[in-house]
């Protein structure tokens, strides 16, 4: 199985790190109020960045990786990066 890690822009124009192996599905949970507790206070926007093709142990460290990394790098992350259409 395939698992991705994600950055979501939020309405409060923080951003969310996450993992999941249906990104879709992943983002539906959020918008819903089913997904995460960080967004009962904030809407998810759109995807700003996607990483594929993670086992489920890579991914959580990728995730982990980025969430210690502070905002201008996650920017710089997500503005060297292409993203496909969201």
């Amino acid at each position: 199985m395939s698992w991705q890690v994600y950055i979501i822009l939020c309405s409060d124009n923080s951003l969310y790190t996450g993992i999941t192996t249906d990104l879709d599905r992943r983002f539906r949970q959020h918008a819903g109020g089913t997904g995460a507790k960080y967004f009962r206070g904030r809407r998810p926007l759109r995807v700003v960045y996607l990483e594929n093709d993670h086992s489920r142990s890579s991914a959580a460290s990728r995730e982990a990786k980025i969430k210690a990394m502070g905002r201008t790098e996650k920017m710089n992350l997500i503005t060297t990066t292409s993203l496909r259409a969201r």
